[in-house]
């Protein structure tokens, strides 16, 4: 019998405080139906699901023909699945972590230094152009400033530096002072919504938000800075290194290199390194849409969608399969990867060891370079999967 190439894992779920709580979390869903003997608290938030083999999140192994062992563990035993490229470049490292997000309360601002539902995010620096209707923002940075940059929108190489000037003083900005003006904008953003009046140009269905969750923070600031993003189901971004973001509501697939390096910015009560921070963000301004990640289809395939970003970590593949389809093949690829199952049943069976198994919503496989899983499905509705890989 061929060694097991392919096999279940039990994913890694971090319970952090902005998860949505109990069976309100796609997290918490796909858990249990995975596995119905998980626990689900209704009181407590299930954040994030981790699938890969980060040291902080190991998956473990679901396979009685396997020793108990972690995907990590069982890689460094075996860096041959990986795929030669892939084990090459990366050291015999998986390196990418495939997440589930379940967003309640608005994440830290952030950046890495050197993507279910509709999700809301806020991400990169935009044209500073939202600045004149906010006087609070002027008394932050200092009328000079806030005018300066205003002023220079049309040029696009002074830009970048008057955003940092602007950006470096507010968050170096003494605390009374900005926990005054931040009072002072929300006691008249308040008024003028409780009037009728329009306060999107000082964003204010945003701000009052962000200030019941993070009363005081210096991130309710950080929103006329950066652009404000709706990705619809099927829709995803890419954002490089250095550049700020926020997810603010919503559940969503994300991939990342295996990487914990997080610089925070505010909406968060952890520490916050100004002065790298600072230094390191990217502040060429863009619009909004030019975050939208393009999806492409796979010629050979019209179930497969790929988002293939201009890093070689990782690529996501989404596969849609119709209801009409009742057979389906994941095919090989010449990288490791990993199958996420959200909608839909099947039984799954591989020449890669993989015993014949019942396959559904909540169930994670890991799939070694050049094998393929063969589905037979049996949900009425077909079947919803994401796939992350590295394709070199």
């Amino acid at each position: 019998m061929e060694e097991v190439r392919v096999f279940p894992l039990s994913c890694v779920v971090q319970k952090y405080a902005w998860g949505k709580v109990g069976l309100d979390s796609e997290v918490a869903k796909l858990v249990v139906s995975g596995d119905p003997l998980a626990v689900i608290e209704e009181d407590k938030p299930y954040a994030e699901l981790w699938m890969g083999a980060h040291p902080k999140g190991d998956a473990v192994i679901r396979d009685n023909r396997i020793s108990q062992k972690t995907l990590g563990q069982w890689i460094e035993d075996h860096p041959g699945c990986l795929g030669s490229k892939v084990k090459d470049t990366f050291q015999g490292q998986l390196p990418f972590l495939f997440k589930v997000l379940s967003v309640n309360i608005a994440l830290s601002i952030q950046a890495h230094p050197n993507r279910v539902s509709t999700t809301l995010a806020c991400v990169s620096f935009r044209r500073p152009c939202a600045f004149a209707e906010v006087p609070e923002f002027h008394a932050l940075v200092g009328n000079e400033a806030a005018e300066e940059l205003q002023s220079i929108v049309g040029d696009p190489l002074r830009v970048p530096g008057a955003l940092k000037k602007c950006f470096t003083r507010m968050m170096n900005c003494e605390k009374k002072v900005f926990v005054n003006q931040l009072n002072i904008l929300v006691k008249r953003v308040s008024e003028e919504a409780a009037a009728g009046k329009d306060t999107t140009g000082s964003n204010g269905e945003l701000l009052l938000r962000l200030h019941s969750q993070f009363p005081g923070d210096i991130g309710c600031f950080s929103i006329y800075f950066l652009n404000m993003v709706k990705l619809e189901p099927g829709e995803a971004m890419f954002l490089g290194a250095n550049e700020p973001h926020a997810y603010l509501f919503g559940d969503c697939i994300e991939c990342m290199a295996c990487s914990d390096n997080t610089v925070r910015a505010g909406l968060t009560p952890k520490y916050i390194d100004v002065n790298t921070l600072c230094e390191m963000l990217s502040y060429t301004p863009a619009p909004a849409s030019s975050k939208i990640f393009p999806v492409s289809r796979d010629p050979c395939d019209p179930f497969l969608f790929m988002y293939d970003p201009p890093v070689q970590d990782f690529t996501v593949m989404k596969i849609q399969v119709p209801a009409s389809v009742k057979q389906y093949t994941v095919s090989p690829i010449d990288s490791a990867s990993i199958l996420l199952v959200v909608q839909g049943e099947a039984t799954g069976a591989s020449t890669a060891g993989l015993s014949e198994m019942s396959i559904k919503s909540g169930s994670v496989l890991f799939i070694s370079a050049s094998k393929s899983v063969s589905l037979h499905i049996t949900s009425p509705a077909g079947m919803l999967l994401f796939r992350a890989c590295c394709l070199l």
